[in-house]
């Protein structure tokens, strides 16, 4: 490992140990499971080459909503971010743009978070106007 990956992991443990003082443990969980949901869907594309889905659906209880968002923090960003460095340690390549998006959800199973993956592809800004109803001039 080199001394910028150490440095690097080095960061991202402390910023999970500070996340786990403030939030109960929650957020670390949470990005565990994003990590495991990464890892079980990447597709080997090519030599070298490794694939994996890039929206990424969070599915809170509402106790764990509420206790997560009340103090205003942008935990859906948060999220994204750690992913994003964990997935380039990992050579992971991304279907498309990255997102993170965390809703409140009535049937969580165990009471606390879920987690799901999908390949959302890029919308063109072409594709966005005709779908708007805007006219595309040429």
């Amino acid at each position: 490992m080199s001394a910028l990956s150490a440095l690097e992991q080095a960061l991202e443990d402390r910023w999970e140990a500070l996340w786990a003082r403030v939030f109960d443990r929650e957020p670390v969980e949470l990005l565990d499971a994003l990590r495991q949901e990464c890892d079980n869907n990447a597709v080997i594309c090519a030599e070298g080459r490794v694939m994996v889905p890039n929206a990424y659906d969070v599915e809170l209880a509402h106790v764990v909503h509420e206790e997560l968002t009340r103090r205003g923090s942008r935990v859906g960003q948060e999220l994204t971010d750690s992913l994003a460095r964990y997935a380039q340690r990992k050579g992971y390549e991304w279907a498309g743009p990255l997102a993170v998006h965390i809703a409140k959800s009535d049937d969580v199973p165990n009471g606390r978070y879920r987690v799901g993956s999908s390949v959302m592809q890029h919308v063109s800004a072409e594709g966005f106007q005709h779908a708007g109803g805007i006219p595309h001039r040429r």
